[in-house]
């Protein structure tokens, strides 16, 4: 079986940070019914740019996350570029996740925060 994986990020707020705790970081939490796709996305540069000017802005914190999908997995779905040249991402249909998850080679990490700034 070939091991190779694709390093994919997400980042999320505390809401979305405290269902992957409960998973003790393996599985990423069932999309809700207004959210048909999960979109991971391709370069840590984008996914800070997410979370700080988005998740703080919404929440107050915002974090970016790592994690490694077999590459057999990822090579079904195209990424796809939704604004500047490092603005990339991949659409993954919410009836997949759960085949995602089940792809996830270790845990998820954390590996970059954002807070809001205190007066």
């Amino acid at each position: 079986m070939d091991d190779t994986t694709t390093i994919l990020y997400r980042p999320v707020g505390p809401e979305e940070l405290e269902l992957l705790k409960q998973s003790d970081f393996t599985r990423w939490p069932p999309r809700l019914p207004e959210q048909p796709i999960f979109y991971p996305v391709t370069n840590e540069r984008y996914a800070s740019e997410i979370a700080e000017k988005w998740n703080v802005k919404d929440s107050g914190y915002g974090a970016v996350t790592m994690f490694r999908v077999r590459s057999s997995f990822m090579c079904r779905y195209q990424i796809q570029q939704v604004g500047g040249s490092h603005h990339t991402e991949w659409w993954i249909p919410a009836e997949d996740l759960e085949i995602l998850n089940d792809n996830i080679v270790g845990r998820i990490a954390v590996i970059r925060e954002f807070r809001a700034r205190q007066p």
